[in-house]
């Protein structure tokens, strides 16, 4: 079960990649600074990830205009993300979380997604820059995108 809105955020630390640049992304460097929206999501390559991520590129302005940073996890490696993200043009940082700790954490890890083994569910929160969870969403199904006008609709109220 995704942990509840009040809850502090879990910090993390991430590897991301990026062409020939790998980096870390640290939630706590957000912290004073901007709001983060988290979006867990199961898997790179496929069809409604694909979507999500790409609808989210288009309209990354929305949120920067309401001082927040999107941040995308998935337990891919940073170098599948890196590839999807050249294929589709995606331009949010993606960071991995192979070893499914975060996703754990955030009590958003699925134990088995169709056969393929435990991935992240797909789900929302908004972090607010004193690092306290403000909006938090784990869809019914891998296939139900987020609540993008409740989530923008948090952060306009932050």
């Amino acid at each position: 079960m995704a942990l509840p809105v009040g809850t502090q955020a879990p910090d993390f630390t991430l590897k991301s990649k990026k062409g020939d640049v790998i980096s870390d992304i640290k939630l706590s460097d957000q912290f004073g600074k901007t709001n983060t929206v988290l979006l867990f999501f199961p898997l790179a390559f496929t069809g409604v990830c694909t979507q999500e991520m790409c609808d989210l590129t288009g309209g990354i302005a929305a949120y920067e205009g309401l001082n927040a940073k999107v941040i995308a996890v998935s337990v891919d490696s940073p170098f599948a993300q890196d590839a999807w993200a050249q294929k589709e043009r995606i331009g949010l940082p993606l960071a991995s979380d192979l070893n499914k700790t975060t996703a754990a954490a955030y009590g958003v890890l699925l134990p088995d997604l169709g056969g393929f083994g435990s991935v992240a569910a797909r789900a929302a929160f908004v972090i607010d820059q004193a690092g306290v969870i403000r909006y938090s969403e784990q869809t019914p199904t891998p296939k139900d995108l987020p609540n993008f006008e409740a989530i923008k609709t948090v952060l306009a109220g932050l």
